[in-house]
């Protein structure tokens, strides 16, 4: 689903030049000075021609010519020093703002509510990162300073040209503006064309994220053909729309070439006739023809910075739907809990909640109460809602209606960072990050002491797998953890969560890929964490089940039974059922 799907309807979006000088202007300064270079460059190449004419009439009239020559070797050496400072300051002022764009974006998406992060393709999110936020560069100093400083020029030459003969210069502008008519027709077809060329690149970004992120599927499906055509496909969607693009550009930059050799060519006869005829020198014509030559810069200038402009404000279109998207407010830094902090009570009244206005609801009045320290396991069919009670308790999502409430408080009325900082969470398929086994341990903590690790490998079983790895817990554990097994993952997984203490610690399937041993081992470390912790499990082993000290019963959205194992075998046949087949029942 694209992400325009999954806006709400909102205020308008602002124009694109708005959007660029947002993003411009903590720059501002160092802007200001490249274009300030700039322009000094345009005004020294300005000077050449009138130098240019001076130098004929010294040779026309046998004068020496040594002071003309050095005045325009030290303009030539004067415009290029000065044209690559220019050039290297607008250069590095792009790249700060494609960085302040990057970095903007990225702590954005970070926030991103998880409801919107699942109605959106992340490989599409990857391209408006990388993709459309490299392209500011290009309208930075192109689009910007083009128009900008390339207008300032073509005016300031305009005006030279009148001083020297205001005829020939009715001849170039007429030439001009039948140009421009034509270009006027061009540049909307440039913006679609970049639009959906970006538009493209971000579907296949999508598409290749969607391979990767599943490839031991799609080689086990001996799906590689089919998978490579959809993404050669996208591809080829990008180039069509970028050759597309690229046409009309090109259209457009010759247009002003062709428009430029007219204007020469129209000059040069005007111009040879006016000299046949008396009504201005020959020096006036050699000074008006290298205006002529120095007006294609600034004319190519101001045609490039609008053809950029176009795909530019594509990419800030795609850049401005990712930052409105529904995202959580920025989170101050909080301290976890101390150790030996009191454990959180939990309570559900009458909750309702579904995962979007189109799917039917997953919780119909979901009632329970959790009280501070001990294990509450939540049990029932697939599809029963207890995966989304530890969503709604991490706020991942809030309920439609009724309360979720932590410590006798409402989880809305928390500040996030807080609610969180007081939250063990390990989820049911265990994710492992990219990079070290430290790493992923001290995700949550990072603040944790060796002391603190040590412990926590000890009551996780995982001293074995650190002293195996070759470089201990410095060892790369691959992407999403391919070099650990589904175990070891689930492990490290709990081993994070504990090295948080927290005062509520939230188990969904934690221990489902252990094995037997591992199992009985981690079981008792988690009857230990709570005895000084409030822990809730969703478990289908009955081994988990029996030691909890209540299980909540739930089938199709609602709480049915509370009660310990054995009540509920007596007074629940659901329970019953499931502790006799998906439970494999062998206690009493």
């Amino acid at each position: 689903m694209s992400i325009a799907e999954t806006q709400a309807p909102a205020e308008p979006v602002p124009p694109a030049w708005r959007l660029l000088l947002g993003y411009v202007r903590p720059h501002r300064w160092a802007l200001l000075a490249g274009a300030l270079l700039e322009l000094v460059t345009g005004a020294t190449g300005l000077l050449l021609p009138l130098v240019a004419r001076g130098l004929i009439g010294d040779l026309s009239h046998d004068r020496p010519i040594t002071k003309a020559l050095l005045g325009m070797s030290v303009l030539v050496v004067a415009n290029a020093a000065v044209g690559a400072l220019g050039s290297y300051v607008l250069r590095r002022t792009a790249e700060s703002v494609v960085l302040g764009a990057r970095r903007a974006l990225t702590s954005y998406l970070l926030r991103l509510r998880i409801s919107a992060v699942d109605r959106t393709e992340p490989g599409d999110l990857m391209a408006r990162i990388t993709s459309d936020t490299t392209l500011l560069r290009e309208v930075t100093t192109g689009s910007l300073v083009g128009l900008g400083a390339g207008g300032l020029t073509l005016v300031a030459t305009v005006v030279m040209m009148g001083l020297v003969d205001p005829v020939l210069l009715g001849v170039t502008v007429a030439v001009i503006v039948g140009a421009g008519v034509v270009l006027g027709a061009i540049v909307p077809r440039i913006n679609r064309a970049g639009r959906r060329a970006q538009d493209a690149v971000g579907a296949m970004g999508a598409s290749l994220e969607r391979v990767l992120g599943a490839l031991r599927t799609v080689k086990a499906s001996g799906a590689e053909r089919r998978e490579e055509e959809a993404v050669h496909a996208a591809a080829e969607e990008s180039w069509r729309q970028s050759v597309r693009a690229a046409k009309w550009s090109a259209a457009a930059g010759n247009t002003a070439g062709l428009a430029m050799q007219i204007a020469f060519i129209t000059v040069l006869a005007v111009g040879g006739a006016r000299v046949a005829t008396g009504a201005i020198g020959v020096g006036t014509l050699v000074a008006f023809l290298l205006y002529v030559f120095y007006l294609m810069s600034p004319i190519q200038q101001v045609v490039g910075a609008i053809t950029q402009y176009q795909t530019g404000a594509a990419a800030l279109a795609r850049i401005q739907e990712a930052l409105r998207l529904p995202a959580e407010p920025p989170a101050r830094p909080v301290s976890l809990p101390s150790p030996g902090a009191r454990p959180a009570a939990v309570a559900f009244e009458e909750v309702r909640f579904r995962y979007a206005d189109d799917l039917p609801y997953v919780h119909h009045g979901v009632s329970f109460a959790v009280p501070a320290r001990g294990m509450t396991a939540f049990v029932g069919p697939s599809g029963a809602g207890k995966t989304t009670v530890f969503s709604l308790i991490e706020r991942f999502y809030d309920a439609e209606s009724g309360s979720v409430g932590l410590d006798g408080r409402d989880v809305r009325e928390w500040e996030l960072s807080e609610l969180r900082a007081a939250i063990g969470y390990v989820e049911q398929d265990a994710p492992v990050l990219s990079g070290s086994l430290r790493d992923n341990l001290l995700l949550g903590n990072p603040e944790a002491d060796d002391a603190d690790l040590e412990r926590v490998l000890k009551t996780t079983r995982l001293e074995a797998l650190v002293e195996r790895l070759p470089r201990g817990p410095e060892t790369l554990v691959g992407h999403r953890g391919t070099k650990l097994s589904g175990g070891e993952r689930q492990r490290v997984a709990i081993a994070r969560a504990l090295l948080r203490r927290p005062r509520l610690l939230l188990l969904d399937e934690a221990t489902s890929q252990l094995d037997a041993v591992n199992e009985a081992a981690l079981r008792d470390t988690v009857a230990d964490v709570a005895r000084s912790t409030t822990v809730l499990v969703v478990a289908h082993r009955l081994s988990t089940v029996t030691m909890a000290d209540r299980i909540v019963v739930m089938d199709a959205g609602r709480v049915r039974a509370v009660g310990t194992h054995r009540e509920l075998v007596a007074a629940d046949p659901l329970y019953a059922e499931l502790a006799a087949t998906q439970f494999l029942a062998t206690a009493g």
